[in-house]
């Protein structure tokens, strides 16, 4: 079903995903990214086997489809041991029971994007995450040249700690990556060294200059706009 029937000021409510968003939730998931994903994950994720996510909807629309996916978060959790920044945070490796949630996918399907969806999403997972004592921070993936994104985590707090070369892989082309962390409940980040923060800079800028020299316009590269993972 297309959004037309978007309001002015939709009133957007956040849920659990559930069965029967299913076909849904496939369906936005192949009109915004340019990789296929596995029945078996969709499955997953709205029987909720290791995966937490939310939905979002539009309780305004005027079409009979008020409870119908317009966006979503899917995310997993992480030992903190067994984690890619397991060296960035702090916790104690002794008990091995501290977790990190990590997200998967973002997504919101074009008539409702620069509504605030996105951010509110990812902030329903840092409140999740916040509520349990053993959980360490909030990390994702993010393609390099995708500047709203990374501009989006940077305003709820994230911070980039790595840049990861060829990380994605699409249609044979390789990718590069920021990895981005919300640090929580007790979590401490080692400083930023201002080679770090100039290496930061420098990659984001260069990243941009590709960006406006290269629009995009085929389907696969408007899905990157929304892709995580």
């Amino acid at each position: 079903m297309e959004d037309s029937g978007i309001s002015l000021r939709p009133s957007i409510y956040y849920r659990p995903i559930n069965f029967n968003d299913l076909d849904r939730l496939e369906q936005i998931h192949r009109d915004i990214f340019p990789i296929k994903y596995e029945s078996e994950f969709f499955e997953r994720v709205v029987n909720g086997v290791g995966i937490v996510s939310w939905a979002a909807v539009d309780r305004s629309r005027p079409d009979g489809y008020c409870d119908e996916l317009i966006g979503f978060v899917t995310a997993k959790f992480v030992l903190a041991k067994d984690s890619e920044i397991d060296d960035l945070i702090r916790y104690d490796s002794s008990k091995g029971e501290d977790t990190l949630i990590y997200i998967l996918t973002l997504g919101v399907v074009e008539t409702y994007r620069n509504h605030g969806i996105a951010m509110s999403l990812i902030n329903e997972v840092i409140k999740y995450a916040s509520g349990l004592s053993m959980c360490r921070g909030v990390y994702l993936h993010v393609i390099a040249h995708n500047n709203p994104a990374i501009r989006l985590y940077s305003r709820l707090m994230f911070r980039c700690v790595r840049r990861l070369n060829g990380f994605y892989l699409i249609k044979r082309q390789h990718f590069d990556a920021f990895l981005f962390v919300y640090f929580i409940n007790g979590s401490q980040s080692p400083p930023c060294s201002p080679l770090e923060v100039a290496m930061f800079v420098v990659n984001y800028m260069k990243s941009g200059i590709k960006s406006v020299a290269s629009k995009l316009t085929n389907k696969e590269e408007k899905g990157l706009k929304w892709l995580i993972c």
